[in-house]
């Protein structure tokens, strides 16, 4: 088969899809990414072939232009809580972030020079990110299976099922749906029509652990997350055991990328000051602030593979990034985590249920509920308890090369021609 990865210029999205392409890669498969020039050297990287096409999005700037700081909380708060959203809030949540987002990242030049790539190429399966639409269209146009892959929880889909079930009960002059408009738009430019597929994918691959994927009715297929950090090389002090508990302090890579530092201040290092831990952070200091601001008992990094640092630590604390998560949860590391935008709070509070961490939203952090919750999940052997019944959860979905075949099975149902 001729299988297309389809994925907007931000790594860490595409990272979680790389062991999954180099699986139908081994089993014989021809593999592409289709990618923003931007992410190409990223992709290349990995040893799969990129294809870079249009032009690279401008989410940055969108961001950078935006005087709306109140846009984050009302997504946070439209992807947690939608069952208790009346049509109303459900509808500004997918007008602002479709126009803001999606469509930005899915820009006109990218969507078209994909399907014209598609057309060419001809692949029998497209499996495009969550948010990586663009992929859906060229499947549409051409006749080729598609699948959305996830790399965090499914919320969109389920604020989208809310939204939709109070849509239906509006007057049908007033059913008006900025997701499905935006793309009615994108597939007419290609003689190609809308339904519900197009912003689902024919099927879901869902690398979720399975105790903690959101049950949206749709067909999925659920495949072992594998961590995937990039190229990196491990330095020599990870080979070492460490002499006190080690905890990793982690805000990601996705933000630095945006505004070249990271969000966690160097300076609330401090609220660990003192304890008898050897904490690793891999932050970039912001403007003004610098590795000298830290407590002694830690070392500030630019950079360390989670798949290298995790192993080595008794907990971790972060931001809610799906990476980091996920490469937690396969390690077995208890969790800190400061959840607040997008899907954070949701996945945060299921490893809270799941007795593998502790989740402290925006409202409830301080320099002391930060420090008392470490301590709490480094001296109550529940945590780890919980943690390695996680780390069970997500072993026993099936690996990339047991999913093959079934990917195999569903493209030769799904494809049709155009």
């Amino acid at each position: 088969m001729r299988i297309l990865f389809a994925a907007h210029a931000e790594k860490t999205h595409f990272f979680s899809m790389v062991p999954l392409a180099w699986a139908l890669r081994t089993a014989g498969h021809e593999v592409r990414v289709a990618t923003q020039p931007d992410m190409a050297e990223a992709v290349t990287r990995t040893g799969l072939t990129a294809v870079p096409l249009g032009s690279d999005h401008r989410w940055k700037q969108v961001m950078e232009a935006s005087q709306d700081e109140g846009w984050a909380s009302r997504v946070a708060e439209a992807v947690t809580h939608s069952a208790d959203l009346g049509h109303d809030e459900l509808f500004r949540f997918f007008d602002e972030t479709t126009t803001r987002y999606f469509r930005t990242v899915n820009n006109d030049e990218f969507t078209d020079a994909l399907v014209a790539h598609a057309r060419r190429w001809q692949p029998d399966l497209i499996v495009w990110e969550q948010f990586t639409w663009a992929g859906a269209v060229a499947a549409r146009a051409t006749g080729a299976a598609h699948a959305r892959m996830l790399w965090g929880a499914d919320v969109v889909t389920r604020s989208r099922n809310d939204f939709l079930d109070r849509l239906a009960k509006r007057p049908e002059d007033r059913r008006t749906d900025p997701l499905r408009d935006w793309l009615t738009e994108s597939l007419a430019r290609h003689g190609a029509a809308y339904d519900e597929t197009v912003a689902n994918g024919q099927w879901t691959i869902d690398v979720s652990p399975p105790g903690h994927r959101v049950d949206n009715g749709l067909p999925v297929v659920g495949v072992r997350y594998i961590p995937y950090n990039g190229q990196a090389e491990l330095p020599e002090w990870l080979a070492a055991e460490p002499a006190r508990p080690r905890v990793a302090v982690t805000a990601g890579i996705s933000v630095r990328g945006y505004f070249g530092f990271d969000m966690f201040s160097i300076g609330a290092l401090q609220a660990f000051a003192g304890l008898d831990i050897e904490l690793i952070a891999t932050l970039l200091p912001a403007p003004g602030e610098s590795a000298d601001m830290a407590p002694d008992n830690a070392t500030v990094v630019d950079f360390v593979p989670m798949q290298g640092l995790l192993p080595t630590c008794s907990a971790v604390i972060h931001i809610g990034g799906a990476g980091v998560q996920s490469t937690a949860a396969y390690y077995g590391v208890p969790q800190l985590i400061l959840p607040g935008f997008w899907d954070t709070v949701v996945r945060a509070g299921l490893v809270e249920r799941s007795g593998a961490g502790i989740s402290l939203p925006p409202d409830r952090v301080t320099p002391e509920s930060v420090r008392e919750s470490l301590v709490r999940l480094l001296e109550d052997p529940s945590f780890r308890t919980g943690a390695e019944a996680l780390r069970k959860d997500l072993l026993s979905a099936p690996s990339p090369n047991d999913v093959v075949p079934v990917l195999e099975d569903l493209t030769a149902r799904h494809k049709s021609t155009v």
